[in-house]
């Protein structure tokens, strides 16, 4: 060893002192220890953390759901546009998340113009009225239920009792245009979420939630109105605008749309 004298280092820890060919510095105290001492842990590092910043998350961003008891977390921001409030996708609709917006209340100092906002609001959503024909709208749709409840496609986990059968005739514009396919979903969804599950199902693209000038709707067979995407089926059914076993039209449109020609999907 007295040939090369300046070979090596001796460990700083006290009781160690022992030469290493291969000296490690702690980053933190930058102090010399051999190969048994050379993490923060093994020589008692006082230095280690106390000094060390806490680097800024670069990574993806995830938005949280403002839906009480929801966990979940989107890429992309998805914002009510009458609460102003992000949720997920589940949650996005006012019914699905409960707006606090959804029942807007009248008072008698509105301005004329705030009125005129209202009862324009009001007419969109408002469940359109029966047409002549129903009873024998009903009745087609009871006898194509019980074909359809033999080979219509859906979440198997929803409950028979809860279960509400439709043939939906696909956009005319989409690549699986073809034969009206027989699904079927929960009687308590909304029109928006039946929209959302229906393109799933179909392998149709929805850009309901993208910045695209047409979104996908749904429309009554019977007379080609526009279901609104916050109306919950259950009520649709209690009113009879839609028939459990009946025909609906997902086509995709532009928001001033509120009807379709039936005439074009038969």
């Amino acid at each position: 060893m007295a040939e090369f004298p300046n070979l090596g280092k001796h460990c700083s820890l006290e009781g160690c002192k022992q030469i290493d060919f291969l000296p490690f510095t702690c980053e933190s105290c930058q102090q010399v220890f051999c190969l048994d001492h050379k993490f923060p842990d093994n020589h008692s590092c006082s230095k280690f953390g106390a000094e060390t910043p806490h680097a800024e998350y670069t990574g993806t961003k995830a938005y949280s759901c403002s839906f009480t008891e929801c966990d979940s977390r989107e890429l992309m921001p998805v914002v009510c546009e009458k609460c102003a409030k992000n949720f997920c996708l589940r949650h996005r609709h006012q019914n699905d998340h409960q707006c606090e917006k959804l029942e807007e209340k009248k008072t008698q100092n509105k301005t004329a113009e705030h009125v005129q906002q209202i009862l324009a609001n009001k007419k969109v959503h408002e469940i359109p009225k029966k047409p002549r024909g129903k009873k024998s709208s009903k009745t087609a749709a009871k006898v194509a239920l019980m074909k359809m409840k033999l080979h219509a496609a859906g979440d198997t986990k929803i409950p028979e009792f809860d279960r509400v059968y439709f043939s939906v005739v696909l956009p005319g514009g989409s690549v699986s245009k073809g034969p009206n396919k027989p699904l079927f979903f929960s009687k308590t969804w909304s029109v928006g979420r039946v929209i959302d599950v229906a393109a799933d199902r179909t392998s149709i693209t929805n850009t309901n939630n993208t910045g695209s000038p047409q979104k996908l709707r749904l429309f009554s067979f019977d007379d080609g109105s526009l279901l609104p995407i916050d109306q919950n089926i259950d009520t649709l059914l209690t009113n009879e605008t839609i028939f459990n076993g009946g025909t609906v039209i997902l086509e995709r449109v532009t928001d001033d749309v509120t009807s379709v020609n039936v005439e074009l999907y038969k």
